[in-house]
């Protein structure tokens, strides 16, 4: 007779990183403001992303808010063709 495979049910959670999850929020979130913030004032910009992520659930970190924002806000305007509403 021949061993019994062993199974698991886990789909591989088990080798995510802790707080997976919440960075994938705040990378659609960041990613959303760079397309509709592009080229606005810092402020603006880190204002979007902060209440964004509150409505997801996210208490972000001030100060990766201010990196994205100071990044997002040097960032060309798109053209009108190109803008998500």
């Amino acid at each position: 007779m021949e061993p019994i495979t062993s199974v698991s049910f886990a789909s591989g959670a088990s080798h995510r990183a802790t707080g997976w999850q919440m960075q994938l929020r705040v990378d659609y979130v960041v990613n959303k403001v760079m397309q509709t913030h592009r080229g606005q004032s810092e402020d603006a910009v880190a204002q979007a992303i902060n209440d964004q992520l509150r409505s997801f659930g996210v208490f972000p970190n001030e100060k990766k808010i201010a990196q994205y924002a100071m990044a997002i806000s040097q960032l060309p305007l798109l053209p009108p063709n190109n803008r998500v509403a």
